[in-house]
């Protein structure tokens, strides 16, 4: 059996090579400009470009809510998905089309206003809408829940704000607004 023998030098140099290359790389990227950036789209283009909230946006768009969603401040968006939608009765659907107060209701109690990520949701028991009402946070087993919504997908970073995919639609109970 060969027995490996090293030089304490030789090991030294390969490590100041090595460390040597990493400063070398981290310093080419801070001047190159290759630092970490924010979102550069906002809420509604974040939702368009992911391509599975064609329903969302296309209701946000028909209420009148893409122009304050994109430009209008700082939000959270608890985002249902096309799936989530699809779980929705045609119906009540059809009823929301037909009544743009309602439809818009029923959208800003998807939305907070400011940005609260991940790691401030599960610390709430619930969160204030712009609809006026609360929705509850339940997080049991690791799971997030958002009345009865289960958040599958948090911190969906956009320029203004976060968006927090839900896999149910949210529909405001009667009278429970602050």
């Amino acid at each position: 059996m060969r027995t490996l023998r090293y030089r304490p030098t030789l090991v030294l140099a390969l490590g100041l090579v090595i460390v040597g290359s990493a400063l070398a790389g981290a310093a080419a990227a801070r001047d190159s400009g290759d630092k970490p950036r924010s979102p550069s789209k906002n809420i509604v283009e974040t939702a368009k470009g992911a391509g599975s909230f064609n329903t969302l946006v296309s209701l946000v768009g028909q209420a009148g809510l893409a122009d304050t969603l994109a430009r209008g401040g700082t939000f959270t968006v608890f985002a249902p998905t096309d799936a989530a939608f699809d779980k929705v009765p045609q119906e009540t659907l059809s009823a929301l089309a037909a009544d743009p107060q309602q439809l818009k209701a029923v959208l800003l109690y998807h939305v907070a206003k400011g940005e609260l990520r991940a790691r401030k949701v599960v610390k709430r028991k619930s969160i204030k809408t712009l609809n006026g009402a609360r929705v509850k946070v339940r997080v049991k087993r690791r799971a997030v829940k958002v009345n009865n919504a289960r958040v599958v997908k948090a911190n969906v970073g956009a320029s203004n704000g976060v968006i927090h995919v839900v896999d149910r639609v949210l529909l405001p109970p009667a009278g429970d607004k602050d």
